[in-house]
């Protein structure tokens, strides 16, 4: 029953996320030569996770996104059970965005719902800036979210690295880093937008496995403190010895 609240909390999120995120992105006609449009986009993206954080966060997390589910799935922050639940979610989640942006834009001439771009028709460019662009958003997510005391501030450091992610991002490929917010507005533009998500579902998985391994690699978690049990035992002996030379002393004086 926990798992399924969880499920649902990651539909909400990714919907909303697509919906919002790529919905902007459709109304302000997000172009690098319309740079209001350009910095409302990469802004819209990054509010609504802040927005997402602080009202699901405490159910599922807020992953809404299979590039941080594998990410802590690798870093044993959950397991395959949960990891398979939440990726379902997500597109399912994504899936139900781009219907929403459909049912709005369809009438818009020339709209692909925000979804995403090769840069200069280059695949292996393509992949390459998704792939860096994941592994920085993604490294910051398991840093904000190491410790339950960033929790409070958490959401915001989110938000604001996918924001900036987007301020750099929307130039070469639109800015994907999210596997299930490429594939739900996709499918309903069809045509290359459609023929080329898969570039924008295989980078950024591979670019959260890549920042899983990196923050594995460099995060060196705290001793833990030696428990309090452990303390008293091994004083325990002292006060025992101590109790034996006063039976001593009062023997010797008897004598």
């Amino acid at each position: 029953m926990a798992l399924l609240r969880k499920c649902f909390a990651e539909i909400i999120g990714t919907f909303v996320l697509v919906v919002f995120g790529c919905g902007t992105a459709v109304a302000v006609n997000c172009s690098t030569e319309n740079l209001p449009g350009y910095l409302l986009t990469a802004l819209a993206f990054g509010l609504v996770i802040v927005a997402m954080a602080y009202s699901i966060g405490n159910v599922s997390g807020c992953h809404i996104n299979p590039a941080v589910s594998i990410a802590m799935l690798i870093s044993k922050r959950m397991n395959i059970k949960e990891f398979c639940a939440y990726v379902c979610s997500q597109f399912i989640g994504g899936i139900a965005g781009g219907a929403v942006l459909f049912a709005i834009f369809s009438t818009k001439q020339g709209c692909n719902f925000g979804s995403n771009g090769l840069y200069q028709n280059n695949i292996w460019a393509s992949l390459l800036i998704e792939i860096i662009l994941t592994c920085v958003f993604v490294l910051a997510v398991l840093g904000a979210t190491s410790k339950p005391e960033h929790g409070n501030v958490a959401g915001l450091v989110i938000g604001l690295s996918l924001t900036l992610v987007h301020i750099f991002g929307i130039y070469f490929t639109g800015t994907s880093v999210n596997p299930a917010r490429s594939f739900g507005p996709a499918i309903f533009a069809g045509g290359s937008s459609f023929a080329n998500v898969w570039v924008f579902i295989v980078a950024p998985l591979v670019g959260g496995v890549l920042a899983a391994l990196i923050y594995m690699l460099i995060y060196k978690p705290e001793p833990k403190a030696e428990p309090e049990k452990t303390v008293a035992k091994a004083a325990a002996p002292a006060v025992k010895t101590g109790s034996n030379n006063n039976k001593n002393r009062k023997n010797r004086k008897k004598r």
